[in-house]
């Protein structure tokens, strides 16, 4: 595909690779450049801006490490979906991608009231005969499945049958209910997925995923959700900030 017109200020301290990486990098972001679209190869496109190679070589790279282009033998150059980057704060999935203005879609895969398992049991500290709801979703962007999540809620803490959680977030849902958020405990790691997992997510049998695990509380000190989370990470990030003390 003709790439959308790159100029460059030959003058400007800004660096050439920069203007031309940052240029694209904006034609992605309001679509000019979709996903999928090929761009030129290093040697035309050095010559239609009229740049040396090893500079266009270089915006190229900044953009692939950037998650926006992949470089595929006997492909070419493509655009990707930008991977959504996720700052590591307590809020939810659903939370984050409509700020983003990503529209958030979820299919509701299980719904009941049960037994807790021992893990449930002991992170939502949950007594003998007390039922809680177990909740499976997948949710997605742009139309592209992105996670798998389970929860599981005290059925104490909520009646989860009076939410539609196929148009609102968990998160949302307590809210409604006055359930203030204060503080969870969440562990982030990485493993492969089962034939079940990789066929909602859209993958393979193998493929590795992000895990978070998480059990959070509400400001009475109670917990009141646990978690179980997996991740594409082709199209999932989280993103934090460390401060020396």
């Amino acid at each position: 595909m003709p790439l959308p017109e790159v100029v460059v200020n030959r003058s400007s301290p800004i660096p050439l690779y920069f203007q031309v990486a940052e240029q694209i990098e904006g034609a992605i972001q309001n679509g000019a450049l979709a996903p999928g679209d090929r761009i030129a190869n290093e040697v035309a496109l050095a010559d239609q801006l009229g740049l040396s190679r090893p500079t266009v070589r270089q915006a190229i790279q900044t953009l692939v490490d950037k998650g926006l282009l992949v470089r595929k033998r006997g492909v070419g150059t493509q655009v990707v979906n930008a991977p959504i980057r996720r700052t590591v704060e307590l809020t939810s999935l659903y939370d984050d991608l409509s700020r983003s203005g990503l529209a958030p879609t979820t299919s509701v895969l299980r719904l009941e009231l049960s037994d807790p398992d021992e893990v449930s049991r002991q992170r939502l500290n949950v007594g003998a005969g007390e039922r809680v709801w177990r909740v499976d979703r997948l949710r997605s962007a742009k139309g592209e499945p992105l996670a798998l999540m389970s929860n599981v809620v005290p059925a104490s803490v909520t009646d989860l049958s009076l939410a539609d959680l196929e148009t609102t977030g968990l998160y949302e849902h307590f809210r409604t209910q006055a359930i203030h958020l204060r503080v969870a405990h969440q562990v982030i790691c990485a493993r492969t997925v089962d034939s079940r997992e990789a066929k909602l997510l859209g993958g393979r049998k193998g493929d590795p995923v992000l895990t978070m695990e998480r059990t959070s509380y509400d400001d009475q000190g109670r917990a009141v959700e646990y978690g179980v989370h997996l991740y594409r990470p082709d199209r999932y990030a989280y993103e934090t900030t460390l401060v020396d003390r």
